[in-house]
């Protein structure tokens, strides 16, 4: 493709979402042109240099101010009524329904305006962007305003909770396609569109990069090491996980835990770990860099995220490739990564009992059994995961749905 691809997040770069910087330069090195936009920036939080290049390369839509977004309303009113009508009247049928408001939906048709002034000044046609939420909103309204056409990727697990509040059957209808991350991503998907637009959906999944798959394997430690990583939320079962663990530091078992990452749930966790007097077993980094992510799993014997909600976890893709068994959980894409007894252990969501058998197992293998366990998971991801090969699926899609209309 000659023409330029818009990328749309709503915050980007962003710490948990190095699985999209990863795609946009797999796709430029394909010789695609992506031109980075986001609603907002989180740049405060960023640790790793990657990031932070990426920063300086993105355009922030909510950087005009209330003056600019004004402007930006007004000056599509006036030069595309038919347009601007339609699109306000569709802010208002999804804003009714959304558990956010009318209000942030004139913002987002706002947002929409001064996006499609930007595109048009580039002379890009079409928008890509992750997650069915706020961003896809924006999207949508923008090919509404102005028909500029967009696709988008699904995760999960934010766009199944709430189907309706984001209006994502209204983003599937007007989509020129749409990407799932997995086949248990694609069947919700199936869910909420009529089957004759099934054949629009599409797997693509979250890749590494070859850094990952060239790294030559490291021994796995005797030392009873273990690692979660992962946004400190209540999605990832990190009091779960805490509770499993002081199970077994009152049965005397050895372990360590390192908690790798940052959130709204911090407070809590070291709440916990005060109560189980576990501060000489658990420890959390807060965010890190790509390096440091890694030196952490080599350092354990395996990475263990007992999730309660989960799209495709990128992080159990990088511990597989570096040779790292799994310890998560019978949910969402988690069984399309871990093949329990082979790469790994799964258990049923929310089950302490299960987590602490899962752990204990883990610490009394033998290192050799985990290093077998922790190759095959390499194996699978590099078979499956390579963002090489994905971005080369995802440029098909655009070639196919746009190309022939550029």
């Amino acid at each position: 493709m000659s023409k330029t691809i818009a990328y749309l997040i709503n915050q980007y770069p962003k710490v948990s979402h190095s699985f999209i910087r990863r795609e946009i330069l797999a796709l430029e090195e394909q010789g695609l042109q992506i031109k980075r936009f986001a609603l907002r920036s989180c740049d405060a939080e960023l640790v790793d240099e990657a990031d932070k290049h990426e920063l300086a390369r993105t355009q922030y839509i909510l950087s005009v101010g209330l003056l600019g977004l004004c402007t930006g309303l007004l000056k599509a009113a006036i030069t595309s009524p038919g347009g601007f009508f339609k699109s306000l009247a569709l802010a208002i049928k999804i804003g009714l329904h959304s558990e956010r408001g009318l209000l942030l939906h004139f913002i987002y048709l706002a947002e929409a305006c001064v996006l499609l002034g930007w595109l048009r000044a580039k002379d890009i046609s079409h928008i890509h962007s992750h997650f069915g939420t706020n961003a896809t909103t924006v999207a949508m309204l923008c090919h509404t305003l102005g028909g500029i056409s967009y696709s988008f990727t699904v995760h999960g697990p934010e766009e199944f909770d709430k189907v309706r509040a984001i209006a994502l059957p209204e983003k599937l209808k007007y989509a020129k396609f749409v990407v799932a991350i997995s086949s248990f991503c694609k069947s919700q998907l199936f869910r909420w569109c009529e089957p004759d637009t099934w054949d629009k959906i599409h797997i693509v999944h979250c890749g590494l990069d070859q850094s990952f798959f060239t790294k030559e394997a490291v021994a796995i430690p005797a030392e009873p090491n273990l690692v979660c990583i992962g946004r400190l939320s209540e999605q990832k079962g990190h009091l779960l996980l805490l509770e499993a663990v002081n199970r077994l530091h009152q049965k005397g078992v050895k372990v360590k835990i390192i908690f790798v990452g940052d959130g709204e749930l911090r407070q809590k966790i070291e709440q916990f770990i005060q109560r189980f007097q576990l501060q000489e077993v658990v420890y959390i980094t807060g965010w890190a860099t790509n390096t440091e992510v890694q030196e952490y799993l080599l350092n354990s014997r395996g990475m263990v995220l007992p999730s309660f909600a989960e799209g495709l976890p990128v992080v159990i893709m990088e511990a597989l490739a570096l040779r790292r068994p799994v310890i998560s959980t019978y949910i969402a894409g988690i069984p399309e990564l871990v093949e329990p007894g082979k790469s790994g252990w799964l258990v049923p969501a929310g089950s302490l009992d299960g987590v602490e058998k899962a752990m204990l197992e883990l610490l009394q293998t033998s290192p050799e059994i985990l290093q077998k366990m922790g190759s095959n998971g390499f194996i699978s991801t590099l078979e499956n995961h390579s963002i090489a090969t994905e971005s080369k699926k995802l440029a098909h899609l655009f070639s196919k749905y746009i190309e022939p209309e550029l």
